[in-house]
């Protein structure tokens, strides 16, 4: 199927009963995903809907009503070869799949996307051509502009299929165990803080965390404020210094283990999220909480960042962020992230509660 006939693959697909969606990614680029998936799942209404992630992916994509079996890639650091899980591979192409997406056009799941074995498929044009990339998918869609958000640019895709697209949505369903623990831990309408991040070049000195935290216990005796981390211990070292250095009961570490489904209840308690640029800001965005997010500027930085109300952000400029060593590296710390100061996210913060 030549690009120029994309607009061909829905009426060519329309009858589909099995479709997977291949997107390896972990929390954020899954929350991205949620919106495609109903414009899938709202045009091929009679179709079991898949879809290939990390695990951490899988499990936010268990919240997603129109997801009918989330699958689970396993993923690390470094990932493995994509040819070690053939038992993955031979599941999927059990199932034969009358069609497939997959909105990166990465290496990785391109082969993965090829070896399910769907009737047709379709990718995003990656970044590299390889000779061999034809033969992997049936079609390539043009890439869509980065000035998009990323939910926006998995929607062109499918626009660019054929689909006529409506208001994006999420509706992620909370469960009910979930939504009771989050009762019992979390103060209606708490600050959020999500202070650590996929790299340390990413989170804001803990020193701005702790000071941000004592101006607003001290702005309002009702304030109160929970912070969350996953169990990994530099995360926990983080928020136990936090928590120590605040020395404020109105401020609560929630422990670590729980699942997205536990995390999302949390957040769905609170009135705002402040956090670094991680998959749980887009939780947070997913699930309606106004966000202040704190980024450093780098290239694609446009496609992560919330956009309008009720979301705000602090944006660092960053010389140095898509250098291969920047200097910042070797400290683990990110200087341009430090310049952004409590004062100005209390201001920004006051102006718009």
């Amino acid at each position: 199927m030549h690009p120029s006939n994309l607009t061909d693959f829905y009426p060519r697909t329309r009858a589909a009963r099995k479709i997977l969606v291949v997107d390896l990614g972990f929390l954020g680029d899954s929350i991205h995903l949620v919106p495609a998936l109903w414009e899938i799942k709202r045009h091929y209404p009679a179709a079991e809907l898949h879809t290939l992630s990390a695990p951490v992916g899988a499990e936010l994509l268990q919240l997603a009503p129109c997801v009918d079996r989330p699958r689970a890639f396993p993923l690390g650091s470094p990932s493995p070869p994509w040819w070690r899980h053939w038992d993955v591979m031979l599941a999927l192409r059990r199932e034969c799949f009358d069609a497939a997406f997959n909105f990166s056009g990465a290496d990785r799941s391109l082969f993965v996307t090829a070896l399910a074995g769907a009737r047709l498929s379709v990718a995003v044009a990656g970044g590299r051509r390889h000779f061999w990339s034809p033969w992997l998918v049936h079609a390539h869609a043009p890439r869509p502009s980065a000035e998009l958000p990323v939910y926006e640019q998995r929607r062109q895709t499918l626009a660019a299929c054929g689909l006529e697209l409506a208001a994006p949505r999420w509706d992620l369903r909370l469960p009910e165990t979930a939504a009771r623990w989050a009762e019992a831990q979390v103060p209606a309408k708490a600050i959020h803080f999500s202070i650590n991040a996929s790299t340390p070049l990413k989170e804001w000195p803990l020193e701005h965390w702790i000071d941000l935290a004592r101006r607003l216990l001290a702005r309002d005796p009702s304030e109160r404020i929970i912070a969350t981390g996953s169990a990994r211990a530099s995360e926990q070292e983080r928020l136990r210094s936090l928590a120590a250095a605040v020395s404020d009961r109105r401020l609560s570490v929630l422990p670590p283990g729980r699942g997205i489904a536990d995390l999302a209840a949390a957040l769905h308690r609170c009135r705002l999220h402040v956090g670094a640029d991680s998959g749980v800001l887009h939780l947070a965005v997913a699930l309606g909480v106004p966000t202040l997010a704190l980024f450093r500027d780098y290239a694609g930085t446009a496609e992560w960042l919330p956009r309008g109300q009720p979301h705000q952000h602090l944006l660092a400029p960053c010389p140095c962020a898509n250098s291969k060593h920047p200097p910042c590296a070797k400290e683990a710390k990110a200087l341009c992230l430090s310049r952004i100061t409590p004062e100005q996210a209390i201001a920004l913060l006051a102006s718009t509660t």
